[in-house]
Protein backbone atom coordinates (compact mmCIF):
# COMPACT_ATOMS: atom_id res chain seq x y z
CA UNK A 1 0.00 0.00 0.00
CA UNK A 2 1.01 3.85 -0.73
CA UNK A 3 2.09 5.55 2.43
CA UNK A 4 -0.20 8.32 2.08
CA UNK A 5 2.76 10.65 3.68
CA UNK A 6 5.07 9.45 0.99
CA UNK A 7 2.34 10.49 -1.86
CA UNK A 8 1.71 14.31 0.06
CA UNK A 9 5.30 14.59 -0.40
CA UNK A 10 5.41 13.47 -3.85
CA UNK A 11 2.94 16.20 -4.42
CA UNK A 12 4.53 18.79 -2.85
CA UNK A 13 7.98 17.94 -4.18
CA UNK A 14 7.32 16.95 -7.72
CA UNK A 15 6.89 19.40 -11.02
CA UNK A 16 7.36 22.97 -11.44
CA UNK A 17 5.32 26.15 -10.53
CA UNK A 18 5.32 29.60 -11.40
CA UNK A 19 8.51 31.70 -10.10
CA UNK A 20 8.12 32.78 -6.04
CA UNK A 21 8.11 36.32 -5.89
CA UNK A 22 11.13 36.05 -3.24
CA UNK A 23 12.69 34.32 -5.67
CA UNK A 24 12.53 36.45 -9.11
CA UNK A 25 15.20 37.74 -11.08
CA UNK A 26 15.78 39.29 -14.27
CA UNK A 27 14.89 37.15 -16.87
CA UNK A 28 16.60 39.12 -19.21
CA UNK A 29 20.06 39.67 -17.93
CA UNK A 30 19.96 35.00 -17.18
CA UNK A 31 19.28 35.02 -21.42
CA UNK A 32 22.01 37.00 -22.46
CA UNK A 33 24.35 35.14 -20.29
CA UNK A 34 23.35 31.92 -21.57
CA UNK A 35 23.30 32.96 -24.94
CA UNK A 36 27.24 34.01 -24.37
CA UNK A 37 28.17 31.20 -22.13
CA UNK A 38 26.08 28.08 -22.66
CA UNK A 39 27.13 25.79 -25.83
CA UNK A 40 23.89 25.96 -28.18
CA UNK A 41 21.71 27.62 -26.44
CA UNK A 42 19.04 29.68 -28.63
CA UNK A 43 16.22 31.52 -26.75
CA UNK A 44 13.63 32.53 -26.60
CA UNK A 45 13.62 31.36 -22.43
CA UNK A 46 10.67 30.20 -20.53
CA UNK A 47 11.88 30.06 -16.68
CA UNK A 48 9.45 28.15 -14.21
CA UNK A 49 10.57 26.92 -10.63
CA UNK A 50 11.26 23.69 -9.25
CA UNK A 51 8.80 22.72 -6.72
CA UNK A 52 10.02 21.09 -2.88
CA UNK A 53 12.09 21.90 -0.41
CA UNK A 54 15.93 22.44 -2.06
CA UNK A 55 17.79 24.83 0.45
CA UNK A 56 19.25 26.49 -3.63
CA UNK A 57 16.28 27.50 -5.43
CA UNK A 58 16.05 25.31 -8.43
CA UNK A 59 15.07 26.93 -11.85
CA UNK A 60 13.82 25.10 -15.30
CA UNK A 61 14.72 26.74 -17.96
CA UNK A 62 12.77 25.64 -21.38
CA UNK A 63 13.51 27.00 -24.58
CA UNK A 64 12.24 25.63 -27.97
CA UNK A 65 14.51 22.85 -28.15
CA UNK A 66 15.96 21.92 -24.73
CA UNK A 67 15.30 22.30 -21.36
CA UNK A 68 17.81 23.26 -18.55
CA UNK A 69 18.10 22.94 -14.73
CA UNK A 70 19.75 26.34 -12.80
CA UNK A 71 20.59 26.16 -9.42
CA UNK A 72 20.96 29.08 -7.30
CA UNK A 73 22.18 30.42 -4.02
CA UNK A 74 19.14 31.89 -2.40
CA UNK A 75 18.85 35.79 -1.73
CA UNK A 76 19.38 37.14 1.44
CA UNK A 77 22.09 36.80 4.48
CA UNK A 78 23.40 33.31 4.48
CA UNK A 79 26.02 31.06 6.73
CA UNK A 80 29.38 31.41 5.42
CA UNK A 81 29.70 28.04 4.05
CA UNK A 82 26.14 27.43 2.88
CA UNK A 83 24.60 26.95 -0.39
CA UNK A 84 27.67 26.51 -2.06
CA UNK A 85 26.34 25.61 -5.53
CA UNK A 86 29.88 26.30 -6.89
CA UNK A 87 30.93 23.35 -5.15
CA UNK A 88 28.12 21.73 -6.78
CA UNK A 89 29.45 22.56 -10.08
CA UNK A 90 32.86 21.57 -9.42
CA UNK A 91 32.02 17.94 -8.45
CA UNK A 92 29.63 17.11 -11.00
CA UNK A 93 32.00 18.89 -13.94
CA UNK A 94 34.55 16.21 -12.23
CA UNK A 95 32.22 13.41 -12.48
CA UNK A 96 30.30 13.65 -15.59
CA UNK A 97 33.51 12.69 -18.26
CA UNK A 98 34.09 9.65 -16.11
CA UNK A 99 30.53 8.66 -17.12
CA UNK A 100 29.13 8.71 -13.54
CA UNK A 101 25.46 9.53 -13.70
CA UNK A 102 25.12 13.42 -13.39
CA UNK A 103 23.94 15.95 -15.54
CA UNK A 104 25.89 18.01 -17.66
CA UNK A 105 26.96 21.41 -17.04
CA UNK A 106 27.34 24.10 -18.81
CA UNK A 107 28.58 26.93 -16.44
CA UNK A 108 28.97 28.88 -13.83
CA UNK A 109 28.45 32.33 -13.10
CA UNK A 110 30.29 33.70 -9.59
CA UNK A 111 28.93 37.44 -10.75
CA UNK A 112 26.00 38.39 -8.63
CA UNK A 113 25.00 41.43 -10.82
CA UNK A 114 23.28 39.17 -13.35
CA UNK A 115 20.30 37.08 -11.08
CA UNK A 116 21.47 38.31 -7.94
CA UNK A 117 23.60 35.47 -6.45
CA UNK A 118 25.85 32.83 -7.83
CA UNK A 119 24.52 30.25 -9.89
CA UNK A 120 25.46 26.96 -12.64
CA UNK A 121 23.57 25.57 -15.27
CA UNK A 122 23.27 21.86 -16.29
CA UNK A 123 21.32 20.01 -18.27
CA UNK A 124 18.04 18.61 -17.46
CA UNK A 125 18.07 14.83 -17.25
CA UNK A 126 14.44 13.33 -17.95
CA UNK A 127 13.50 10.47 -16.11
CA UNK A 128 11.71 9.06 -12.98
CA UNK A 129 12.34 10.54 -9.61
CA UNK A 130 10.81 8.10 -7.23
CA UNK A 131 9.67 9.36 -3.58
CA UNK A 132 8.25 6.29 -1.83
CA UNK A 133 10.95 3.83 -1.12
CA UNK A 134 8.82 0.80 -0.55
CA UNK A 135 8.37 1.13 -4.10
CA UNK A 136 4.83 0.20 -4.12
CA UNK A 137 4.18 0.63 -8.02
CA UNK A 138 6.00 -1.97 -9.43
CA UNK A 139 6.91 -5.90 -9.37
CA UNK A 140 9.34 -7.47 -7.13
CA UNK A 141 11.57 -8.46 -9.81
CA UNK A 142 11.74 -4.70 -10.83
CA UNK A 143 12.09 -3.54 -7.42
CA UNK A 144 15.04 -5.64 -6.91
CA UNK A 145 16.39 -4.68 -9.84
CA UNK A 146 16.37 -0.76 -8.54
CA UNK A 147 17.36 -1.29 -5.16
CA UNK A 148 20.76 -2.95 -6.84
CA UNK A 149 21.26 0.06 -9.68
CA UNK A 150 20.85 2.65 -6.52
CA UNK A 151 23.63 0.42 -4.56
CA UNK A 152 25.72 0.12 -7.58
CA UNK A 153 25.92 3.70 -8.36
CA UNK A 154 27.04 4.48 -5.15
CA UNK A 155 29.62 1.85 -4.99
CA UNK A 156 30.63 3.77 -8.20
CA UNK A 157 30.77 6.94 -6.70
CA UNK A 158 33.60 5.34 -4.06
CA UNK A 159 35.69 3.81 -6.54
CA UNK A 160 35.73 6.76 -8.42
CA UNK A 161 40.04 7.97 -8.44
CA UNK A 162 39.18 11.38 -7.02
CA UNK A 163 42.62 12.36 -7.26
CA UNK A 164 42.87 11.64 -10.51
CA UNK A 165 39.55 13.86 -11.89
CA UNK A 166 40.62 16.86 -10.05
CA UNK A 167 39.07 16.12 -6.90
CA UNK A 168 41.80 15.88 -4.39
CA UNK A 169 41.41 19.23 -2.94
CA UNK A 170 37.77 19.28 -2.43
CA UNK A 171 37.34 18.72 1.37
CA UNK A 172 39.74 17.96 4.08
CA UNK A 173 41.97 14.63 4.32
CA UNK A 174 41.20 12.15 7.33
CA UNK A 175 38.81 12.91 10.73
CA UNK A 176 35.54 12.84 8.72
CA UNK A 177 33.45 11.13 11.21
CA UNK A 178 35.01 13.48 13.86
CA UNK A 179 33.91 16.84 12.00
CA UNK A 180 30.36 15.73 10.95
CA UNK A 181 30.17 14.91 14.51
CA UNK A 182 30.91 18.02 15.47
CA UNK A 183 29.42 19.92 12.96
CA UNK A 184 25.84 18.34 14.41
CA UNK A 185 26.46 18.76 17.76
CA UNK A 186 26.90 22.33 16.92
CA UNK A 187 24.06 22.45 14.88
CA UNK A 188 21.68 20.62 17.72
CA UNK A 189 23.34 22.80 20.36
CA UNK A 190 22.07 25.92 18.60
CA UNK A 191 18.64 24.58 17.55
CA UNK A 192 18.18 22.91 20.81
CA UNK A 193 15.04 23.62 22.13
CA UNK A 194 13.99 20.94 24.42
CA UNK A 195 16.93 18.68 26.91
CA UNK A 196 17.25 15.53 26.05
CA UNK A 197 19.49 13.25 27.91
CA UNK A 198 20.19 10.80 25.20
CA UNK A 199 21.01 13.26 23.51
CA UNK A 200 23.50 14.76 25.73
CA UNK A 201 25.17 10.76 25.82
CA UNK A 202 25.48 10.59 22.47
CA UNK A 203 27.51 13.89 22.31
CA UNK A 204 29.92 12.19 25.05
CA UNK A 205 30.28 8.93 23.51
CA UNK A 206 30.39 9.91 20.04
CA UNK A 207 33.78 11.69 19.21
CA UNK A 208 35.24 9.26 22.27
CA UNK A 209 34.42 6.38 19.80
CA UNK A 210 34.98 7.25 16.53
CA UNK A 211 35.82 4.29 13.94
CA UNK A 212 39.18 4.51 12.21
CA UNK A 213 38.81 5.96 8.82
CA UNK A 214 40.70 3.23 6.62
CA UNK A 215 39.49 5.16 3.01
CA UNK A 216 38.51 8.65 1.43
CA UNK A 217 35.97 9.31 -1.41
CA UNK A 218 33.86 11.52 -3.15
CA UNK A 219 30.96 11.63 -0.71
CA UNK A 220 27.62 12.49 -1.40
CA UNK A 221 26.16 13.50 1.74
CA UNK A 222 22.50 12.64 0.80
CA UNK A 223 22.41 9.34 -1.48
CA UNK A 224 18.21 8.89 -1.18
CA UNK A 225 16.14 7.31 -4.25
CA UNK A 226 14.37 10.62 -4.61
CA UNK A 227 17.89 12.29 -4.83
CA UNK A 228 18.12 10.63 -8.21
CA UNK A 229 16.51 10.18 -11.72
CA UNK A 230 16.26 6.80 -13.50
CA UNK A 231 15.88 5.81 -16.87
CA UNK A 232 12.34 6.06 -18.07
CA UNK A 233 12.14 2.42 -18.31
CA UNK A 234 15.36 0.13 -17.38
CA UNK A 235 16.57 -0.29 -13.74
CA UNK A 236 19.43 1.90 -13.64
CA UNK A 237 20.39 5.34 -12.40
CA UNK A 238 20.93 8.30 -15.20
CA UNK A 239 21.64 11.13 -12.94
CA UNK A 240 22.43 11.60 -8.86
CA UNK A 241 20.96 14.97 -8.32
CA UNK A 242 21.89 17.62 -4.44
CA UNK A 243 25.77 17.75 -4.38
CA UNK A 244 25.33 20.26 -1.88
CA UNK A 245 26.70 18.30 1.14
CA UNK A 246 29.03 16.35 -1.03
CA UNK A 247 32.86 16.34 0.11
CA UNK A 248 36.09 14.04 0.88
CA UNK A 249 35.34 11.75 3.52
CA UNK A 250 34.27 8.13 5.05
CA UNK A 251 32.26 5.89 2.28
CA UNK A 252 30.86 4.16 5.29
CA UNK A 253 28.94 7.52 6.26
CA UNK A 254 27.51 7.50 2.79
CA UNK A 255 26.89 3.90 2.72
CA UNK A 256 25.52 3.36 5.93
CA UNK A 257 22.76 6.52 5.68
CA UNK A 258 21.40 4.12 2.69
CA UNK A 259 21.13 1.32 4.86
CA UNK A 260 18.84 3.29 7.60
CA UNK A 261 16.19 2.20 5.17
CA UNK A 262 16.29 -1.01 6.72
CA UNK A 263 17.08 0.00 10.05
CA UNK A 264 13.85 3.23 10.43
CA UNK A 265 12.97 3.94 7.24
CA UNK A 266 10.57 2.64 4.61
CA UNK A 267 11.76 -0.85 4.60
CA UNK A 268 12.14 -1.10 8.27
CA UNK A 269 8.01 -1.17 7.57
CA UNK A 270 8.02 -4.63 5.17
CA UNK A 271 7.31 -7.74 6.56
CA UNK A 272 8.74 -9.80 4.58
CA UNK A 273 11.98 -8.28 2.20
CA UNK A 274 12.18 -11.53 0.30
CA UNK A 275 8.73 -11.51 -1.46
CA UNK A 276 8.54 -7.74 -1.71
CA UNK A 277 11.76 -7.98 -3.89
CA UNK A 278 14.19 -6.14 -1.53
CA UNK A 279 17.60 -7.07 -0.18
CA UNK A 280 18.20 -7.66 3.42
CA UNK A 281 20.37 -5.37 4.68
CA UNK A 282 22.94 -8.30 5.03
CA UNK A 283 22.43 -8.98 1.36
CA UNK A 284 22.63 -5.26 0.79
CA UNK A 285 26.11 -5.00 3.05
CA UNK A 286 27.66 -8.43 1.37
CA UNK A 287 26.70 -6.38 -2.64
CA UNK A 288 28.71 -3.22 -1.26
CA UNK A 289 31.26 -5.47 -0.27
CA UNK A 290 32.10 -6.87 -2.97
CA UNK A 291 31.52 -4.13 -5.82
CA UNK A 292 34.28 -1.96 -3.24
CA UNK A 293 36.45 -4.65 -2.91
CA UNK A 294 36.11 -4.74 1.36
CA UNK A 295 36.01 -7.98 3.08
CA UNK A 296 33.72 -6.66 4.96
CA UNK A 297 31.81 -3.30 7.42
CA UNK A 298 32.94 -2.95 10.65
CA UNK A 299 31.13 -0.44 13.32
CA UNK A 300 27.76 -0.78 11.61
CA UNK A 301 26.16 -0.33 14.57
CA UNK A 302 28.45 2.95 15.79
CA UNK A 303 27.43 4.37 12.32
CA UNK A 304 23.36 4.08 12.92
CA UNK A 305 23.93 5.55 16.14
CA UNK A 306 25.81 8.21 14.19
CA UNK A 307 22.90 8.42 11.37
CA UNK A 308 20.46 8.68 13.86
CA UNK A 309 22.01 11.68 15.87
CA UNK A 310 22.98 13.74 12.40
CA UNK A 311 18.97 13.05 11.81
CA UNK A 312 18.03 14.32 15.13
CA UNK A 313 20.70 17.21 14.40
CA UNK A 314 19.43 18.38 11.28
CA UNK A 315 15.37 17.59 12.25
CA UNK A 316 16.15 19.77 15.44
CA UNK A 317 17.67 22.69 13.08
CA UNK A 318 14.12 23.04 11.32
CA UNK A 319 12.36 23.42 14.62
CA UNK A 320 14.89 25.70 15.47
CA UNK A 321 14.17 27.78 12.38
CA UNK A 322 10.43 27.34 13.54
CA UNK A 323 11.05 29.09 16.78
CA UNK A 324 13.17 31.89 15.11
CA UNK A 325 10.03 32.14 12.57
CA UNK A 326 12.56 31.20 9.24
CA UNK A 327 11.11 28.09 8.60
CA UNK A 328 8.76 28.04 5.65
CA UNK A 329 7.82 24.44 4.91
CA UNK A 330 4.57 23.32 6.81
CA UNK A 331 5.76 19.88 7.89
CA UNK A 332 8.49 22.05 10.06
CA UNK A 333 6.89 21.56 13.07
CA UNK A 334 6.18 17.47 13.19
CA UNK A 335 10.09 17.25 13.03
CA UNK A 336 9.62 18.67 17.33
CA UNK A 337 8.19 15.05 17.43
CA UNK A 338 10.81 13.20 15.60
CA UNK A 339 14.09 14.86 17.45
CA UNK A 340 13.27 12.33 20.95
CA UNK A 341 12.37 9.31 18.90
CA UNK A 342 15.58 9.56 16.89
CA UNK A 343 18.02 9.96 19.76
CA UNK A 344 16.05 7.43 21.39
CA UNK A 345 17.05 5.12 18.40
CA UNK A 346 20.62 6.57 18.00
CA UNK A 347 21.08 5.51 22.01
CA UNK A 348 20.22 2.33 21.53
CA UNK A 349 22.43 1.42 18.51
CA UNK A 350 25.72 3.76 20.69
CA UNK A 351 24.51 0.85 23.42
CA UNK A 352 25.12 -2.30 20.91
CA UNK A 353 28.06 -0.14 19.41
CA UNK A 354 29.60 -0.28 23.04
CA UNK A 355 28.49 2.44 25.15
Amino acid sequence: MVDTAEQQREQLNSGTKEVAESHRFDEAALAAWMEANVEGYAGPLEVRQFKGGQSNPTYQLVTPTKKYVLRRKPPGKLLPSAHAVDREYKVISALYPTGFPVARSYGLCTDDSVIGTMFYVMDMVEGRILWDQQLPQYEPAERHAIFMAKLKTLADLHNTDHEAIGLGDYGKPGNYMGRQVDRWTKQYKASETTHLEEMERLIEFLPKSLPAQERTSVVHGDYRLDNMVLHPTESRVIAVLDWELSTLGEPLADFTYLLMNWVNGGVSQIPDLKVHGIPSIDEYVAEYCRLTGRTGLHDLDWFFSYNMFRLAGICQGIVGRVRDGTANSPQAAAMAERVPLLAKSAWTYAQKAGA
